[in-house]
């Protein structure tokens, strides 16, 4: 094989230049990795960036002080009707059975019912509880027992009308996969306070979800900051304990053998998923020993138990509730509890009394526990679905549906507890049709801003830039911290 002088003089080149690099210290993957926080994000910083890339569970400064430490988020995908919860609308029981004025419909439009469906009024007695009078369905006994100590928000928007989009939107802030959810970016700019479990853990209980593992992804963020889904039963992650036939010695020295060869390959090319892995393998030897005590419930009390509804041996949303509060002990920073199975096409009235027997009781007393241990001003419980349902009926005799609701984006009811939110609030209203906000609505986006508020977080500072675009869990369009909740 022959060259040309110039292409000699191309080849002198690049090897002066490589042999330049690796003699002065700087070696090709230290260059890459510079490049890559140079462009990690001008809001967070080039140190953030690097510490969060390079020791994912670092503890990192807030921008300001923040009241909460950590979050629990209790997402009731599906959807749960407002009407059946958190609304009582005596108009729609007076209406039933004739259509909505079109002049509330405007132009919306449903997949599954017509727009001049008939009006269906709620199922269940209302009553008002506790001294901050909120009023609430008789389905939700237990928690009308702690409406003193819990925000009502009444007038919930979101741009999403269909599960999938909506539940990613309400984790993302994007409607379609690729973006950071909220656990992730807490994670990225606050670090962990625990290094013997995950900062980010995932649950779920009942169906399936629509939005699948995106809703906990860590998107355009390293994987690092992705999620960690544990089960309720058993071993919280699969193959966490060693196969038959490998002792604590073989372990040991397998872990130093892939710790020098993984610490080989970052400082040549400078992925942060090789960071990542790394953590992985690390995380992974600890939770060895963390997640059996985590998972053991013989140091709780049997009054704990019954608070919960909890029974140690079977898989619940109680038992998952229970298990959230003993990770906030352990200082995980972030936990997504996902219970499926609100969405009440047919019978809303069977699904709503069904879902409520099945979360009401642990979800009043994970925030009763919180409270009794001293740790609910510092812990944000957050209970609600992806969007509402409508005040129209959904019968479809080819569908075998009756008496269900469709999806309603416009107005929605969901709660929040603790961690620098006001107890005993209701928040917001909407007109007497439950159609639209009337007054002080949030959007899904605002109500993320005010999450990461709570952690001590600015909405507009925390990004990262990504081909010369800065990115944000709240979008491109103003967003707002809901002040008005805020204790």
């Amino acid at each position: 094989m022959s060259f040309t002088p110039e292409e000699l003089s191309h080849i002198s080149t690049m090897h002066a230049r490589r042999s330049f690099l690796q003699q002065t210290g700087i070696g090709l993957g230290r260059v890459a990795l510079a490049t890559l926080l140079g462009a990690a994000g001008s809001s967070v910083g080039r140190a953030h960036a690097a510490e969060a890339i390079t020791e994912p569970n670092a503890v990192r400064p807030s921008h300001f002080p923040g009241k909460a430490k950590a979050v629990i988020h209790l997402f009731m995908a599906g959807a749960p009707s407002q009407f059946e919860l958190f609304e009582n609308k005596p108009l729609l029981k007076e209406l039933e059975g004739q259509p909505l004025p079109p002049s509330i419909i405007g132009d919306q439009r449903y997949a599954f019912i017509r727009p001049d469906a008939a009006v269906l009024g709620g199922r269940f007695k209302f009553a008002k509880h506790g001294q901050s009078g909120a009023e609430l369905s008789e389905t939700l006994p237990n928690l009308g027992r702690i409406a003193d100590e819990v925000c009502i928000l009444k007038a919930v928007h979101t741009d999403q009308f269909n599960h999938a989009p909506a539940q990613i939107f309400f984790n993302t802030g994007f409607s379609q996969p690729g973006r950071p959810s909220m656990g992730s970016w807490v994670t990225y700019g606050l670090g962990a306070e625990t290094d013997n479990l995950p900062a980010f853990v995932v649950m779920s209980t009942g169906a399936g979800l629509s939005g699948g593992a995106t809703l906990w992804s860590s998107g355009l963020l390293p994987t690092q900051f992705t999620g960690v889904q544990f089960r309720s039963q058993g071993d919280p992650i699969l193959n966490v304990n060693n196969p038959a036939g490998i002792d604590d010695a073989l372990q040991a020295d397998t872990y130093d053998l892939l710790a020098k060869l993984n610490q080989k390959r970052l400082a040549v090319v400078g992925d942060p998923e090789i960071a990542t892995r790394m953590a992985a393998f690390e995380m992974a030897a600890r939770l060895q020993v963390s997640a059996p005590e985590l998972m053991d419930f013989s140091d709780e009390t049997q009054e704990t138990l019954d608070l919960y509804g909890c029974k140690p041996e079977e898989p619940s949303f109680a038992r998952a509730c229970l298990l959230a509060r003993r990770m906030v002990e352990r200082g995980v920073r972030f936990i997504n509890l996902y219970h499926a199975g609100w969405d009440a096409h047919s019978n809303v009235e069977g699904n709503v009394r069904n879902n409520c027997k099945t979360t009401d009781q642990a979800s009043a007393a994970l925030v009763l526990d919180l409270k009794r241990r001293g740790l609910l001003d510092e812990t944000l419980v957050i209970w609600g679905g992806e969007f509402g349902r409508t005040p129209m009926v959904e019968s479809n005799a080819a569908l075998g549906r009756s008496l269900g609701r469709d999806h309603h984006p416009q107005s929605f009811s969901m709660w929040m507890a603790g961690g620098g939110i006001k107890p005993g609030m209701t928040y917001g209203r909407n007109d007497d049709f439950g159609f639209h906000p009337t007054e002080n609505d949030v959007h899904v986006q605002d109500l993320q801003a005010t999450i990461l508020h709570t952690l001590g977080l600015n909405h507009e500072r925390l990004s990262i830039r990504r081909q010369g675009l800065d990115f944000r869990l709240t979008g491109v369009e103003p967003r707002r911290v809901v002040q008005e909740i805020l204790s």
